[in-house]
Protein backbone atom coordinates (compact mmCIF):
# COMPACT_ATOMS: atom_id res chain seq x y z
CA UNK A 1 0.00 0.00 0.00
CA UNK A 2 1.20 3.33 -0.48
CA UNK A 3 2.62 4.90 2.50
CA UNK A 4 3.45 8.86 3.48
CA UNK A 5 7.26 8.47 1.73
CA UNK A 6 6.67 6.12 -0.36
CA UNK A 7 6.99 6.49 -4.66
CA UNK A 8 5.74 4.74 -7.35
CA UNK A 9 9.00 2.56 -7.81
CA UNK A 10 7.81 1.73 -3.82
CA UNK A 11 4.76 0.34 -5.50
CA UNK A 12 5.80 -1.42 -7.74
CA UNK A 13 8.17 -3.61 -5.75
CA UNK A 14 5.75 -4.10 -3.81
CA UNK A 15 3.54 -5.14 -6.36
CA UNK A 16 5.79 -7.93 -8.04
CA UNK A 17 7.31 -9.44 -4.77
CA UNK A 18 3.59 -9.79 -2.45
CA UNK A 19 0.84 -11.29 -4.02
CA UNK A 20 -2.36 -9.32 -3.92
CA UNK A 21 -4.71 -9.46 -1.41
CA UNK A 22 -7.46 -11.91 -2.18
CA UNK A 23 -10.92 -10.36 -1.66
CA UNK A 24 -12.69 -13.15 -1.53
CA UNK A 25 -11.30 -15.20 0.77
CA UNK A 26 -8.87 -12.72 2.89
CA UNK A 27 -5.38 -12.32 3.51
CA UNK A 28 -4.91 -15.70 5.17
CA UNK A 29 -7.45 -17.95 3.26
CA UNK A 30 -5.74 -20.02 0.34
CA UNK A 31 -7.80 -20.15 -3.14
CA UNK A 32 -9.43 -22.83 -4.09
CA UNK A 33 -7.65 -25.74 -6.60
CA UNK A 34 -8.21 -26.50 -9.91
CA UNK A 35 -10.96 -29.02 -10.63
CA UNK A 36 -9.29 -32.40 -11.26
CA UNK A 37 -10.70 -34.09 -14.24
CA UNK A 38 -13.21 -36.61 -11.77
CA UNK A 39 -15.04 -33.39 -11.00
CA UNK A 40 -15.42 -32.64 -14.83
CA UNK A 41 -16.62 -36.02 -15.35
CA UNK A 42 -19.20 -36.11 -12.07
CA UNK A 43 -20.46 -33.00 -13.83
CA UNK A 44 -21.14 -34.35 -17.31
CA UNK A 45 -22.92 -37.58 -15.80
CA UNK A 46 -25.03 -35.65 -13.29
CA UNK A 47 -26.16 -32.84 -16.13
CA UNK A 48 -29.83 -32.71 -17.26
CA UNK A 49 -28.95 -32.24 -20.51
CA UNK A 50 -28.09 -34.99 -22.36
CA UNK A 51 -24.83 -35.04 -24.26
CA UNK A 52 -21.34 -37.13 -25.33
CA UNK A 53 -18.04 -36.64 -26.22
CA UNK A 54 -17.32 -37.13 -29.90
CA UNK A 55 -14.22 -37.52 -31.13
CA UNK A 56 -12.19 -36.40 -34.43
CA UNK A 57 -13.75 -38.95 -36.40
CA UNK A 58 -17.35 -38.35 -34.86
CA UNK A 59 -17.14 -41.62 -32.65
CA UNK A 60 -18.65 -41.50 -28.90
CA UNK A 61 -16.00 -41.23 -26.47
CA UNK A 62 -18.32 -41.00 -23.63
CA UNK A 63 -22.05 -40.22 -23.01
CA UNK A 64 -23.75 -39.31 -20.09
CA UNK A 65 -26.90 -40.93 -18.23
CA UNK A 66 -29.11 -38.19 -19.74
CA UNK A 67 -28.29 -38.95 -23.24
CA UNK A 68 -29.12 -42.84 -22.37
CA UNK A 69 -32.08 -41.70 -20.45
CA UNK A 70 -33.05 -39.75 -23.78
CA UNK A 71 -32.28 -42.54 -25.78
CA UNK A 72 -33.31 -45.40 -24.03
CA UNK A 73 -30.12 -47.44 -23.45
CA UNK A 74 -27.00 -47.56 -21.87
CA UNK A 75 -24.65 -44.38 -21.79
CA UNK A 76 -21.60 -46.99 -22.14
CA UNK A 77 -23.49 -49.09 -24.98
CA UNK A 78 -23.34 -45.73 -26.84
CA UNK A 79 -19.61 -45.30 -26.60
CA UNK A 80 -17.47 -45.81 -30.13
CA UNK A 81 -21.12 -45.15 -32.16
CA UNK A 82 -20.55 -42.91 -35.03
CA UNK A 83 -23.14 -39.85 -33.78
CA UNK A 84 -23.83 -39.52 -37.37
CA UNK A 85 -26.13 -42.73 -37.38
CA UNK A 86 -26.96 -42.15 -34.07
CA UNK A 87 -28.67 -38.82 -34.78
CA UNK A 88 -29.26 -39.02 -38.71
CA UNK A 89 -27.29 -36.09 -39.49
CA UNK A 90 -25.63 -37.72 -41.82
CA UNK A 91 -28.49 -38.10 -43.87
CA UNK A 92 -28.42 -35.42 -46.42
CA UNK A 93 -25.57 -33.86 -47.74
CA UNK A 94 -25.64 -30.17 -46.46
CA UNK A 95 -26.09 -31.26 -42.78
CA UNK A 96 -23.22 -33.70 -43.42
CA UNK A 97 -20.65 -31.28 -44.80
CA UNK A 98 -21.76 -29.06 -42.22
CA UNK A 99 -20.87 -31.43 -39.33
CA UNK A 100 -17.94 -32.39 -40.76
CA UNK A 101 -16.78 -28.92 -40.52
CA UNK A 102 -17.93 -28.51 -36.81
CA UNK A 103 -15.37 -31.49 -36.51
CA UNK A 104 -12.38 -30.25 -37.71
CA UNK A 105 -12.88 -27.33 -36.03
CA UNK A 106 -13.10 -24.87 -38.94
CA UNK A 107 -17.04 -23.88 -37.64
CA UNK A 108 -17.80 -22.80 -34.16
CA UNK A 109 -21.33 -24.99 -34.14
CA UNK A 110 -23.20 -26.80 -35.84
CA UNK A 111 -26.88 -27.32 -35.41
CA UNK A 112 -30.39 -29.44 -36.63
CA UNK A 113 -33.48 -30.66 -35.93
CA UNK A 114 -34.29 -34.53 -35.97
CA UNK A 115 -36.08 -36.89 -35.44
CA UNK A 116 -34.77 -40.04 -33.15
CA UNK A 117 -36.05 -43.43 -32.54
CA UNK A 118 -36.35 -44.15 -28.41
CA UNK A 119 -35.15 -47.95 -27.55
CA UNK A 120 -39.44 -48.66 -26.68
CA UNK A 121 -40.26 -47.55 -30.15
CA UNK A 122 -41.88 -43.93 -29.70
CA UNK A 123 -39.92 -41.27 -31.62
CA UNK A 124 -38.99 -37.55 -30.44
CA UNK A 125 -37.93 -34.49 -32.33
CA UNK A 126 -34.32 -33.37 -30.84
CA UNK A 127 -32.47 -30.34 -31.48
CA UNK A 128 -28.79 -31.37 -32.20
CA UNK A 129 -25.73 -29.64 -31.59
CA UNK A 130 -22.02 -30.77 -32.30
CA UNK A 131 -19.51 -27.70 -30.59
CA UNK A 132 -15.48 -27.98 -31.20
CA UNK A 133 -13.57 -28.16 -28.06
CA UNK A 134 -10.07 -26.36 -27.87
CA UNK A 135 -7.59 -29.39 -27.70
CA UNK A 136 -4.98 -29.11 -24.51
CA UNK A 137 -1.93 -29.55 -26.71
CA UNK A 138 -0.61 -29.71 -29.74
CA UNK A 139 -0.62 -33.44 -29.83
CA UNK A 140 -3.70 -33.84 -28.11
CA UNK A 141 -6.75 -35.46 -31.45
CA UNK A 142 -9.48 -32.30 -31.44
CA UNK A 143 -12.75 -33.08 -29.52
CA UNK A 144 -16.14 -32.05 -30.37
CA UNK A 145 -19.39 -31.74 -28.12
CA UNK A 146 -22.74 -33.42 -28.91
CA UNK A 147 -25.97 -31.93 -27.35
CA UNK A 148 -29.10 -33.30 -27.64
CA UNK A 149 -32.45 -31.58 -26.23
CA UNK A 150 -35.91 -32.91 -26.89
CA UNK A 151 -37.91 -30.47 -28.67
CA UNK A 152 -41.24 -32.99 -28.63
CA UNK A 153 -43.68 -30.82 -26.68
CA UNK A 154 -42.02 -27.51 -28.40
CA UNK A 155 -42.45 -29.27 -31.59
CA UNK A 156 -45.91 -30.37 -30.94
CA UNK A 157 -47.21 -27.18 -29.69
CA UNK A 158 -45.79 -25.25 -33.07
CA UNK A 159 -47.82 -27.92 -35.24
CA UNK A 160 -51.00 -27.41 -32.68
CA UNK A 161 -50.14 -23.66 -33.61
CA UNK A 162 -49.51 -23.96 -37.15
CA UNK A 163 -52.95 -25.83 -37.44
CA UNK A 164 -54.71 -22.99 -36.35
CA UNK A 165 -53.24 -20.28 -38.17
CA UNK A 166 -53.95 -22.09 -41.70
CA UNK A 167 -57.56 -23.76 -40.97
CA UNK A 168 -60.63 -21.88 -41.01
CA UNK A 169 -62.31 -21.53 -37.86
CA UNK A 170 -65.85 -22.31 -38.54
CA UNK A 171 -65.47 -25.27 -41.67
CA UNK A 172 -62.01 -26.11 -40.05
CA UNK A 173 -60.93 -26.75 -44.09
CA UNK A 174 -57.63 -25.19 -44.88
CA UNK A 175 -57.89 -21.27 -45.07
CA UNK A 176 -56.26 -18.58 -47.48
CA UNK A 177 -53.26 -19.13 -46.29
CA UNK A 178 -52.14 -22.86 -46.44
CA UNK A 179 -54.20 -22.49 -49.80
CA UNK A 180 -51.93 -20.60 -51.48
CA UNK A 181 -48.94 -22.33 -49.87
CA UNK A 182 -49.97 -25.40 -51.16
CA UNK A 183 -50.59 -23.72 -54.79
CA UNK A 184 -47.47 -22.38 -54.73
CA UNK A 185 -45.80 -25.82 -54.17
CA UNK A 186 -48.01 -28.03 -56.73
CA UNK A 187 -46.99 -25.04 -59.55
CA UNK A 188 -43.35 -26.30 -58.94
CA UNK A 189 -44.04 -30.15 -58.04
CA UNK A 190 -46.94 -31.24 -60.06
CA UNK A 191 -46.39 -34.74 -61.73
CA UNK A 192 -48.47 -34.08 -65.07
CA UNK A 193 -47.06 -30.59 -65.96
CA UNK A 194 -50.13 -29.27 -65.25
CA UNK A 195 -52.75 -27.88 -62.52
CA UNK A 196 -56.52 -27.41 -62.02
CA UNK A 197 -58.40 -24.93 -60.02
CA UNK A 198 -62.25 -25.07 -59.25
CA UNK A 199 -62.84 -21.48 -57.66
CA UNK A 200 -66.80 -20.78 -55.97
CA UNK A 201 -68.96 -18.66 -54.33
CA UNK A 202 -72.01 -19.44 -53.33
CA UNK A 203 -75.08 -18.15 -55.03
CA UNK A 204 -77.28 -15.81 -52.53
CA UNK A 205 -75.14 -16.63 -49.45
CA UNK A 206 -75.47 -13.04 -47.92
CA UNK A 207 -79.61 -13.26 -48.47
CA UNK A 208 -79.16 -16.24 -45.89
CA UNK A 209 -77.05 -14.42 -43.33
CA UNK A 210 -79.54 -11.03 -43.53
CA UNK A 211 -82.66 -13.01 -42.81
CA UNK A 212 -81.39 -15.91 -40.77
CA UNK A 213 -78.67 -14.32 -39.01
CA UNK A 214 -74.87 -15.05 -39.28
CA UNK A 215 -75.19 -18.05 -36.67
CA UNK A 216 -77.57 -20.25 -39.00
CA UNK A 217 -74.90 -18.81 -42.32
CA UNK A 218 -71.87 -19.96 -40.47
CA UNK A 219 -73.90 -23.51 -40.09
CA UNK A 220 -74.93 -23.20 -43.59
CA UNK A 221 -70.57 -22.82 -44.69
CA UNK A 222 -70.13 -26.13 -42.40
CA UNK A 223 -72.37 -28.05 -44.70
CA UNK A 224 -71.54 -27.13 -47.67
CA UNK A 225 -67.27 -27.62 -46.76
CA UNK A 226 -68.70 -31.38 -45.26
CA UNK A 227 -70.00 -32.04 -48.98
CA UNK A 228 -67.04 -30.32 -51.12
CA UNK A 229 -64.88 -32.67 -48.70
CA UNK A 230 -67.40 -35.42 -50.07
CA UNK A 231 -66.88 -34.68 -53.20
CA UNK A 232 -62.90 -35.13 -53.29
CA UNK A 233 -62.46 -37.42 -50.55
CA UNK A 234 -61.36 -40.80 -52.64
CA UNK A 235 -59.34 -38.11 -55.15
CA UNK A 236 -57.03 -36.50 -52.29
CA UNK A 237 -57.71 -32.65 -53.52
CA UNK A 238 -57.50 -29.71 -51.18
CA UNK A 239 -60.80 -27.84 -50.72
CA UNK A 240 -60.56 -24.81 -48.95
CA UNK A 241 -62.29 -21.49 -47.84
CA UNK A 242 -60.96 -18.68 -49.07
CA UNK A 243 -62.88 -16.36 -46.76
CA UNK A 244 -66.56 -15.12 -46.75
CA UNK A 245 -68.81 -17.85 -49.19
CA UNK A 246 -65.85 -18.55 -51.28
CA UNK A 247 -64.10 -21.89 -51.80
CA UNK A 248 -61.51 -23.11 -53.70
CA UNK A 249 -60.73 -26.88 -54.85
CA UNK A 250 -56.84 -27.61 -56.23
CA UNK A 251 -56.25 -30.09 -58.17
CA UNK A 252 -52.27 -30.71 -57.58
CA UNK A 253 -51.85 -32.82 -60.75
CA UNK A 254 -54.41 -32.71 -63.40
CA UNK A 255 -54.83 -35.32 -66.50
CA UNK A 256 -56.70 -32.76 -69.00
CA UNK A 257 -59.58 -30.14 -68.76
CA UNK A 258 -62.42 -32.60 -68.81
CA UNK A 259 -61.18 -34.02 -64.96
CA UNK A 260 -61.33 -30.03 -63.46
CA UNK A 261 -64.58 -29.69 -65.42
CA UNK A 262 -66.51 -32.93 -64.33
CA UNK A 263 -65.35 -32.02 -60.95
CA UNK A 264 -66.89 -28.77 -60.85
CA UNK A 265 -70.23 -30.42 -62.11
CA UNK A 266 -70.14 -32.93 -59.56
CA UNK A 267 -69.74 -30.02 -56.97
CA UNK A 268 -73.00 -28.49 -58.67
CA UNK A 269 -74.61 -31.73 -57.87
CA UNK A 270 -73.79 -31.99 -54.26
CA UNK A 271 -75.13 -28.45 -53.34
CA UNK A 272 -78.11 -28.98 -55.50
CA UNK A 273 -79.52 -31.26 -52.80
CA UNK A 274 -81.59 -28.82 -50.08
CA UNK A 275 -79.80 -28.66 -46.63
CA UNK A 276 -81.47 -28.64 -43.30
CA UNK A 277 -80.90 -25.89 -40.49
CA UNK A 278 -82.27 -24.56 -37.80
CA UNK A 279 -85.78 -26.36 -38.98
CA UNK A 280 -85.99 -24.78 -42.61
CA UNK A 281 -84.54 -26.67 -45.32
CA UNK A 282 -82.23 -24.17 -47.27
CA UNK A 283 -82.02 -24.37 -51.14
CA UNK A 284 -78.29 -23.40 -52.11
CA UNK A 285 -76.57 -22.93 -55.42
CA UNK A 286 -73.02 -21.96 -56.50
CA UNK A 287 -70.75 -20.51 -59.55
CA UNK A 288 -67.91 -21.73 -60.59
CA UNK A 289 -64.60 -20.89 -62.41
CA UNK A 290 -62.55 -23.54 -64.18
CA UNK A 291 -59.18 -23.07 -64.78
CA UNK A 292 -56.78 -25.69 -65.89
CA UNK A 293 -53.28 -24.85 -67.47
CA UNK A 294 -49.75 -26.15 -67.64
CA UNK A 295 -47.84 -25.65 -64.22
CA UNK A 296 -44.65 -23.60 -66.55
CA UNK A 297 -44.92 -20.07 -66.60
CA UNK A 298 -47.39 -19.18 -64.41
CA UNK A 299 -47.91 -18.04 -60.72
CA UNK A 300 -49.83 -18.71 -57.97
CA UNK A 301 -51.38 -14.92 -58.77
CA UNK A 302 -52.05 -15.76 -62.20
CA UNK A 303 -53.57 -18.21 -61.53
CA UNK A 304 -56.15 -17.08 -59.01
CA UNK A 305 -56.52 -14.18 -61.44
CA UNK A 306 -57.73 -16.02 -64.18
CA UNK A 307 -60.10 -18.14 -61.69
CA UNK A 308 -61.48 -14.92 -60.25
CA UNK A 309 -62.53 -13.37 -63.66
CA UNK A 310 -64.38 -17.12 -64.49
CA UNK A 311 -66.15 -17.47 -61.64
CA UNK A 312 -67.24 -13.61 -62.70
CA UNK A 313 -68.31 -14.76 -65.88
CA UNK A 314 -70.28 -17.87 -64.31
CA UNK A 315 -72.02 -15.42 -62.35
CA UNK A 316 -72.85 -13.06 -64.98
CA UNK A 317 -74.12 -16.04 -67.49
CA UNK A 318 -76.69 -16.90 -64.84
CA UNK A 319 -75.00 -18.42 -61.45
CA UNK A 320 -75.59 -21.81 -60.51
CA UNK A 321 -72.77 -23.08 -63.04
CA UNK A 322 -69.44 -23.52 -64.11
CA UNK A 323 -67.43 -21.69 -66.52
CA UNK A 324 -64.21 -22.37 -67.95
CA UNK A 325 -61.32 -19.92 -68.40
CA UNK A 326 -61.25 -19.12 -72.15
CA UNK A 327 -58.55 -16.94 -72.95
CA UNK A 328 -59.88 -15.01 -76.27
CA UNK A 329 -62.52 -13.89 -74.11
CA UNK A 330 -60.27 -12.86 -70.87
CA UNK A 331 -57.98 -11.06 -73.89
CA UNK A 332 -61.24 -8.78 -74.65
CA UNK A 333 -61.62 -8.19 -71.39
CA UNK A 334 -58.03 -7.19 -70.61
CA UNK A 335 -58.69 -4.97 -73.83
CA UNK A 336 -61.78 -3.54 -72.54
CA UNK A 337 -59.88 -2.73 -69.20
CA UNK A 338 -56.96 -1.35 -71.30
CA UNK A 339 -59.50 1.13 -72.91
CA UNK A 340 -61.20 2.03 -69.90
CA UNK A 341 -58.11 2.87 -67.88
CA UNK A 342 -56.87 5.21 -70.79
CA UNK A 343 -60.11 6.95 -72.29
CA UNK A 344 -59.78 10.38 -70.48
CA UNK A 345 -55.80 10.59 -70.99
CA UNK A 346 -56.46 9.86 -74.84
CA UNK A 347 -58.87 12.54 -75.05
CA UNK A 348 -56.54 15.14 -73.90
CA UNK A 349 -53.60 13.77 -75.74
CA UNK A 350 -55.89 14.20 -79.31
CA UNK A 351 -56.43 10.82 -80.10
CA UNK A 352 -60.35 10.99 -81.60
CA UNK A 353 -61.46 12.57 -84.57
CA UNK A 354 -64.80 12.88 -86.22
CA UNK A 355 -65.99 11.18 -89.50
CA UNK A 356 -69.49 12.29 -90.91
CA UNK A 357 -72.17 10.15 -92.89
CA UNK A 358 -74.41 11.86 -94.83
CA UNK A 359 -77.97 11.82 -94.14
CA UNK A 360 -79.97 11.66 -97.76
CA UNK A 361 -83.62 12.85 -98.99
CA UNK A 362 -85.16 9.59 -100.53
CA UNK A 363 -86.83 12.09 -102.79
CA UNK A 364 -84.32 13.22 -104.58
CA UNK A 365 -81.10 11.94 -102.80
CA UNK A 366 -79.77 15.63 -101.92
CA UNK A 367 -77.86 16.07 -98.54
CA UNK A 368 -80.05 16.78 -95.66
CA UNK A 369 -77.63 16.31 -92.76
CA UNK A 370 -74.44 14.15 -91.21
CA UNK A 371 -73.92 12.44 -88.58
CA UNK A 372 -70.65 12.75 -86.47
CA UNK A 373 -69.58 9.68 -85.67
CA UNK A 374 -66.36 9.38 -82.87
CA UNK A 375 -63.51 7.24 -83.85
CA UNK A 376 -60.38 6.45 -81.26
CA UNK A 377 -57.06 6.39 -83.19
CA UNK A 378 -55.41 4.48 -80.94
CA UNK A 379 -51.30 4.25 -80.68
CA UNK A 380 -52.01 0.10 -80.10
CA UNK A 381 -55.12 -0.87 -81.55
CA UNK A 382 -55.84 1.01 -84.17
CA UNK A 383 -58.51 3.17 -85.54
CA UNK A 384 -61.40 1.93 -82.82
CA UNK A 385 -65.43 2.38 -83.61
CA UNK A 386 -67.67 3.86 -80.83
CA UNK A 387 -69.15 0.61 -80.55
CA UNK A 388 -65.62 -0.36 -79.06
CA UNK A 389 -65.39 2.47 -76.44
CA UNK A 390 -68.87 4.33 -76.06
CA UNK A 391 -70.16 1.63 -73.72
CA UNK A 392 -66.52 2.01 -71.80
CA UNK A 393 -67.06 5.84 -71.81
CA UNK A 394 -70.71 5.42 -70.04
CA UNK A 395 -69.62 3.30 -67.50
CA UNK A 396 -66.78 5.75 -66.08
CA UNK A 397 -68.13 8.58 -66.53
CA UNK A 398 -65.57 9.31 -69.75
CA UNK A 399 -68.65 10.22 -72.25
CA UNK A 400 -69.28 13.68 -70.60
CA UNK A 401 -66.08 15.22 -71.59
CA UNK A 402 -65.86 13.19 -74.56
CA UNK A 403 -69.56 14.12 -75.50
CA UNK A 404 -68.53 17.27 -75.05
CA UNK A 405 -65.26 16.87 -77.07
CA UNK A 406 -67.49 15.84 -80.11
CA UNK A 407 -70.37 18.63 -79.63
CA UNK A 408 -68.45 21.00 -79.72
CA UNK A 409 -66.22 19.86 -82.78
CA UNK A 410 -69.40 18.59 -84.66
CA UNK A 411 -71.03 22.21 -83.74
CA UNK A 412 -67.99 23.90 -85.57
CA UNK A 413 -67.79 21.85 -88.68
CA UNK A 414 -71.08 22.16 -89.38
CA UNK A 415 -70.43 26.24 -89.00
CA UNK A 416 -67.81 25.88 -91.52
CA UNK A 417 -70.10 23.70 -93.76
CA UNK A 418 -72.41 26.31 -93.73
CA UNK A 419 -70.21 29.31 -94.39
CA UNK A 420 -68.80 27.48 -97.37
CA UNK A 421 -72.73 26.88 -98.33
CA UNK A 422 -74.77 29.28 -96.90
CA UNK A 423 -77.42 28.66 -99.50
CA UNK A 424 -78.00 25.07 -98.77
CA UNK A 425 -77.49 24.60 -94.69
CA UNK A 426 -76.90 21.06 -93.40
CA UNK A 427 -77.69 20.29 -90.07
CA UNK A 428 -74.96 17.75 -88.18
CA UNK A 429 -76.35 15.09 -85.83
CA UNK A 430 -74.81 13.74 -82.69
CA UNK A 431 -75.29 11.10 -80.39
CA UNK A 432 -75.93 11.73 -76.84
CA UNK A 433 -75.58 9.66 -73.82
CA UNK A 434 -78.22 9.84 -71.11
CA UNK A 435 -75.22 10.31 -68.45
CA UNK A 436 -74.54 13.30 -70.28
CA UNK A 437 -77.63 14.63 -69.46
CA UNK A 438 -77.60 13.36 -65.49
CA UNK A 439 -73.97 13.91 -65.30
CA UNK A 440 -73.59 17.39 -66.71
CA UNK A 441 -75.82 20.10 -67.67
CA UNK A 442 -76.25 19.39 -71.36
CA UNK A 443 -78.24 22.32 -72.09
CA UNK A 444 -75.91 24.88 -70.90
CA UNK A 445 -73.08 23.11 -72.88
CA UNK A 446 -75.20 22.55 -75.94
CA UNK A 447 -76.16 26.76 -74.99
CA UNK A 448 -72.16 27.76 -74.40
CA UNK A 449 -71.03 26.02 -77.99
CA UNK A 450 -73.52 27.41 -80.22
CA UNK A 451 -72.98 30.77 -78.93
CA UNK A 452 -68.90 30.01 -79.55
CA UNK A 453 -69.67 28.73 -83.27
CA UNK A 454 -72.21 30.76 -84.15
CA UNK A 455 -73.97 27.26 -85.33
CA UNK A 456 -77.95 28.34 -85.66
CA UNK A 457 -79.17 25.99 -83.36
CA UNK A 458 -82.10 24.31 -86.48
CA UNK A 459 -78.37 22.65 -87.66
CA UNK A 460 -78.09 20.54 -84.94
CA UNK A 461 -79.71 17.36 -84.17
CA UNK A 462 -79.26 15.66 -80.99
CA UNK A 463 -80.02 11.56 -81.07
CA UNK A 464 -80.61 9.80 -78.11
CA UNK A 465 -81.67 6.05 -78.26
CA UNK A 466 -85.35 5.07 -77.91
CA UNK A 467 -84.92 3.24 -74.49
CA UNK A 468 -83.05 6.45 -72.82
CA UNK A 469 -85.88 8.78 -74.32
CA UNK A 470 -88.81 7.06 -73.45
CA UNK A 471 -87.63 6.59 -69.93
CA UNK A 472 -87.25 10.08 -69.64
CA UNK A 473 -88.39 11.99 -66.58
CA UNK A 474 -87.51 14.60 -64.14
CA UNK A 475 -84.02 16.43 -64.96
CA UNK A 476 -83.77 14.61 -68.85
CA UNK A 477 -87.12 15.50 -69.93
CA UNK A 478 -86.67 18.60 -68.41
CA UNK A 479 -83.53 19.21 -70.34
CA UNK A 480 -85.23 17.94 -73.95
CA UNK A 481 -88.13 20.18 -73.30
CA UNK A 482 -84.95 23.36 -72.87
CA UNK A 483 -83.39 22.27 -75.80
CA UNK A 484 -85.97 22.17 -78.24
CA UNK A 485 -87.30 25.06 -76.94
CA UNK A 486 -84.02 26.60 -78.02
CA UNK A 487 -84.43 25.15 -81.20
CA UNK A 488 -82.18 22.26 -81.49
CA UNK A 489 -83.45 19.34 -82.98
CA UNK A 490 -84.18 15.89 -81.08
CA UNK A 491 -84.28 12.60 -83.13
CA UNK A 492 -84.48 9.31 -81.70
CA UNK A 493 -82.42 6.83 -82.54
CA UNK A 494 -82.41 2.86 -83.42
CA UNK A 495 -86.29 3.42 -83.17
CA UNK A 496 -88.00 0.07 -83.51
CA UNK A 497 -85.35 -2.15 -81.08
CA UNK A 498 -86.84 -0.80 -77.65
CA UNK A 499 -90.50 0.85 -76.62
CA UNK A 500 -91.82 1.13 -79.78
CA UNK A 501 -94.07 3.84 -77.80
CA UNK A 502 -95.84 6.20 -80.73
CA UNK A 503 -98.20 7.69 -77.72
CA UNK A 504 -95.52 8.30 -75.36
CA UNK A 505 -93.76 10.71 -78.35
CA UNK A 506 -96.24 12.61 -78.57
CA UNK A 507 -95.28 13.99 -75.02
CA UNK A 508 -91.95 14.44 -76.07
CA UNK A 509 -90.11 17.31 -77.92
CA UNK A 510 -88.90 14.98 -80.71
CA UNK A 511 -89.06 15.78 -84.67
CA UNK A 512 -87.52 12.61 -85.88
CA UNK A 513 -87.29 9.06 -86.00
CA UNK A 514 -84.29 6.79 -86.85
CA UNK A 515 -85.73 3.71 -88.15
CA UNK A 516 -83.08 0.67 -86.53
CA UNK A 517 -81.33 -0.75 -89.67
CA UNK A 518 -82.04 -4.23 -88.54
CA UNK A 519 -85.45 -3.25 -88.53
CA UNK A 520 -85.72 -2.42 -91.96
CA UNK A 521 -83.21 -5.42 -93.16
CA UNK A 522 -85.75 -7.00 -95.32
CA UNK A 523 -86.19 -4.50 -98.17
CA UNK A 524 -83.03 -5.02 -99.57
CA UNK A 525 -84.87 -7.56 -101.32
CA UNK A 526 -87.24 -7.09 -104.75
CA UNK A 527 -89.74 -9.61 -102.26
CA UNK A 528 -90.24 -8.77 -98.60
CA UNK A 529 -89.42 -12.05 -96.63
CA UNK A 530 -92.08 -11.44 -93.80
CA UNK A 531 -94.55 -8.91 -95.38
CA UNK A 532 -95.84 -8.29 -91.84
CA UNK A 533 -92.88 -6.09 -91.68
CA UNK A 534 -93.44 -4.22 -94.19
CA UNK A 535 -96.55 -3.64 -92.88
CA UNK A 536 -95.68 -2.65 -89.65
CA UNK A 537 -93.05 -0.52 -90.52
CA UNK A 538 -95.66 1.56 -92.69
CA UNK A 539 -97.79 1.73 -89.80
CA UNK A 540 -94.65 3.58 -88.10
CA UNK A 541 -93.77 6.03 -90.71
CA UNK A 542 -97.67 6.91 -91.36
CA UNK A 543 -98.40 7.35 -87.53
CA UNK A 544 -94.77 9.52 -87.15
CA UNK A 545 -95.83 11.91 -89.97
CA UNK A 546 -99.59 12.31 -88.27
CA UNK A 547 -97.16 13.46 -84.97
CA UNK A 548 -95.12 15.61 -87.14
CA UNK A 549 -92.03 13.35 -86.84
CA UNK A 550 -89.63 13.29 -89.91
CA UNK A 551 -88.39 9.28 -90.52
CA UNK A 552 -84.64 8.72 -91.46
CA UNK A 553 -84.07 5.17 -92.46
CA UNK A 554 -80.47 3.62 -91.74
CA UNK A 555 -78.43 1.40 -93.23
CA UNK A 556 -79.99 1.71 -96.81
CA UNK A 557 -77.25 -0.64 -98.83
CA UNK A 558 -78.61 -0.72 -102.31
CA UNK A 559 -80.93 1.15 -104.85
CA UNK A 560 -84.09 -0.99 -104.59
CA UNK A 561 -84.02 -0.90 -101.05
CA UNK A 562 -83.67 3.02 -101.07
CA UNK A 563 -86.57 2.90 -103.25
CA UNK A 564 -88.86 0.42 -101.33
CA UNK A 565 -88.02 2.84 -98.36
CA UNK A 566 -88.87 5.94 -100.12
CA UNK A 567 -92.10 4.09 -101.54
CA UNK A 568 -93.55 3.91 -97.96
CA UNK A 569 -92.68 7.38 -96.98
CA UNK A 570 -89.43 7.33 -95.28
CA UNK A 571 -88.33 10.99 -95.78
CA UNK A 572 -84.24 10.43 -95.54
CA UNK A 573 -81.91 7.58 -95.73
CA UNK A 574 -78.28 7.24 -94.44
CA UNK A 575 -76.38 4.36 -95.03
CA UNK A 576 -73.37 2.55 -97.77
CA UNK A 577 -75.65 2.82 -100.44
CA UNK A 578 -74.95 6.80 -100.25
CA UNK A 579 -71.54 7.06 -98.91
CA UNK A 580 -69.50 5.33 -95.86
CA UNK A 581 -68.26 7.88 -93.04
CA UNK A 582 -65.97 10.14 -93.63
CA UNK A 583 -63.21 12.59 -93.04
CA UNK A 584 -65.36 16.37 -93.01
CA UNK A 585 -62.44 17.18 -95.98
CA UNK A 586 -64.01 14.32 -97.70
CA UNK A 587 -67.35 15.15 -96.70
CA UNK A 588 -67.02 18.40 -98.10
CA UNK A 589 -65.90 17.47 -101.62
CA UNK A 590 -68.70 15.04 -101.44
CA UNK A 591 -70.61 17.76 -100.96
CA UNK A 592 -69.20 19.77 -104.23
CA UNK A 593 -69.39 16.77 -106.33
CA UNK A 594 -72.74 16.47 -105.73
CA UNK A 595 -73.76 20.12 -105.60
CA UNK A 596 -72.98 20.29 -109.47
Amino acid sequence: MNGPSGGPDDDAATASTTPPRNLTYGDHDQPPAAPCDSDFRAAFNAAQFAMAVVDHEGRVRSANRALGALLGTDPDALVAAPIADLTGIGTDRRTRSAYHEALRGRTDRMSCTRRLKHADGHSLWAEITVTPTTPVSDAEEGRALLSVVDISERRALQKRLRHLQMHDPVTRLPNRALFFERLSAALRETATGRVGLCYLDLDGFKAVNDTLGHRVGDRLLEAVARRLASCVENDGHLVARLGGDEFAVLVESTADTAQVTGLAQSVLRALQQPIDLAGQRLAVSASIGVVERAAAGTTATCLMQAADTTLYWAKADGKGRWTLFDPERNAHRVTRQALSSTLRPALERGEFALEYQPIVGLDDETLHGAEALVRWRHPRFGTLGPDRFIGLAEENGAIVPLGRWVLDASCRQARQWLDDRPHNPVYVSVNVAVRQVWDSDLVADVERILDDTGLPPGLLQLELTESAVMGSAGRPLQALQALSEMGVRIAIDDFGTGYSNLAYLSRLPVRALKLDGTFVSGFRTARHENPADETIVTALVQLAHELGLTVTAECVEGREQAERLRGIGCDTGQGYYYARPMPAPSLTAWLSRAST
